[in-house]
Parts: C-alpha cells; structure tokens; sequence
C-alpha cells in the first residue's frame, strides 16, 4: 500500500508491501506516485517468491516428512531437527537466514558440544538448505558453504582391553551356551562386533536368511555397498547360540535397545572411555596383527572403499611394530 505526503524536502513517497517498508522523496507528487507504483510492484514479486514465503523451519519439516525417512540415520537425523527448532532461527524466511546467523550458532554449539558433533549436525544443516535450493527451488544460495567449519577431529584409535570386556559381560550375565535373556543376547552382540567388526546397526538389524554357512550376507552398509563378512568357527558358534531367541532378527535387539542396555552395562561393569563402536577398532586391530588378512583383504571383509581406512582402525602399539621386525 502506497502513501504520499507533502513535506518541506518535496513530496515523501511511502510503500509498505507484506513487511518490507520503502520511502523516498520527490520534488513533484507525480514523480513520487509512479515511484510508489513502481517500488510497490517490485515489493509484491519479491514477497510472492519462495524465499519469502517458506521459513527454514517449513524446510527442516519438509525433510524430516520427505527426506530423512530415506537415510539409514533417520533416527538420528529427526532428532536433531527436533533440537533445532530450539537453537535456530526456525521462524525466519529461509531466504533470509545467513552465513552470519549460523556462524553464531555454531560459536554457541561449540560451548556445548564437541567440534565432531557441530560437524555432524553442519552436514545435516547443509543437505537441507541444498534440497531447498535444487530439488524444491525454494532458495538460490546455501549460506552453510561459506561458513567455517570446526577443524575435523582426529579419529579415535580406541581399542578395547581384555579385563574391560570380561566387565561387561559379566555386566551382561553371558554364559556360553544358548541366550537365555535380552542382556545375554547383548552380550553374544558385543562378541561378534569384537570378532568380525561388523557395525552395531549391521548386527542389530541381522535377520536370519542372511547368515549363511560361513558368512553373513550384508545387501547394504553405512556406505551404501553391501558385502560379505566371514564368519571363524567362534563367530558361527555365537550366531548358533542365537537360535529360537527370536524369529526374525538373530539378536532380537534394535538400535535403541542395543545403545541402552550398552550403556547400562558399561555402568554395572564401572568401565568407560569406550562405545560400542570401538569394537570394531578393536576387532580391525587385532585382526592386522594376526597378520590373517593383507591390507586389502582387510578392507574388503570390513567394507572400507579407501584402503586409507585401515590405517584409521588399525592402531598397533610401537611394541607390536617392533615386533614384526
């Protein structure tokens, strides 16, 4: 809506259109009114493009709805996006969220918590602003390319000890033989993690008809690329311990069961500094040593593309080198 007021300067032109406010003065009425008519057109077209009409809050709900329930991480990925809606600008036009607002989210992130985890959550930020910009041509620009990231953290070289397992699973209750209860079969988990490396939400989502005589059939994996793991006569001998457990999973536990009753063992136990992931250092560590399998037999039976990998989870002490000369 367009207003023109006479002043001492001229004649004052004032446009307001959908939020947006413009004004300039004119020596004539009939400059200021055809500006006013002008500007104001301009102002409507703006306010009727995505960037003004869509909010990054509708963006993260559209991905969550559309987009995350694809992704192996769903779980993780809603969860964040629900913690975002505490920390970001969610109520602000998606458009005009900038490089500078989310340097001062991360500056405040990184307070709370650990560079790893603000990394994480930059990647899930910026695959949402590209799905905004290429697949729903709601923006031209994603303003987390050009904001500075936390130095990528080394990676861990966590091996896990031999008294420290023996804790957990006395934690556990494990026995040979049969599982006879949840925390058994978590028990069993965690051994097949520390002999063939596999990755918790592998195991915890190992059905049946993938286990074959000797190995197990992975069809797909973190990266996307399925494998098979070989299986050593303890590794099969566990497996058989799982059968009538459940019908269809071979450990009847699901991620979230698994990472609970994990942690609820490790604090029976009054052992820490590990996670169940560092089961599969220990496993690729152990393996290196026992010179069973070459470098690149080794990243083939963990499912690494890069053989670079093997040198992240293979972490031999300087003993253990100068023993090999």
């Amino acid at each position: 809506m367009a207003s023109i007021t006479k002043n001492s300067g001229g004649y004052r032109a004032q446009v307001y259109v959908r939020g947006t406010r413009d004004s300039k003065v004119f020596p004539t009425r009939r400059e200021a009114a055809q500006w006013a008519a002008e500007r104001e057109i301009e102002l409507r077209a703006k306010a009727d493009t995505p960037e003004s009409i869509y909010t990054l809050g509708d963006a993260m709900r559209k991905f969550g709805e559309e987009i995350a329930p694809t992704h192996k991480g769903e779980v993780w990925e809603l969860t964040r996006l629900k913690a975002f809606e505490r920390t970001l600008p969610v109520n602000s036009k998606i458009g005009q969220v900038t490089t500078k607002d989310l340097t001062e989210w991360r500056d405040k992130r990184l307070t709370n918590v650990s560079p790893a985890t603000v990394l994480r959550e930059f990647k899930l930020l910026s695959s949402i602003f590209e799905h905004a910009r290429r697949d729903w041509c709601w923006i031209t620009t994603n303003p987390v390319k050009d904001v500075r990231k936390p130095a990528t953290p080394d990676h861990r070289d966590r091996v896990i000890a031999g008294p420290e397992i023996r804790k957990v699973l006395r934690a556990t209750k494990w026995t040979r033989g049969p599982s006879k209860s949840i925390t058994h079969s978590l028990g069993n988990c965690f051994l097949l993690a520390l002999i063939t490396g596999m990755r918790s939400g592998e195991i915890t989502a190992l059905t049946w008809p993938q286990v074959k005589e000797k190995h197990i059939v992975l069809s797909t994996s973190k990266t996307g690329k399925g494998r098979d793991v070989p299986l050593s006569k303890t590794a099969r001998r566990i497996i058989d311990h799982q059968r009538g457990f459940d019908e269809s999973l071979v450990f009847g536990l699901t991620s979230s069961t698994r990472d609970a009753l994990f942690r609820r063992a490790k604090a029976t136990a009054k052992v820490d500094g590990f996670t169940f992931h560092d089961a599969r250092h220990t496993a690729a560590t152990r393996l290196a040593k026992s010179r069973v399998f070459d470098v690149l037999t080794l990243c083939k039976v963990f499912g690494w593309s890069d053989p670079k990998m093997a040198m992240v989870y293979f972490n031999p002490t300087a003993k253990d080198l100068a023993d090999l000369l």
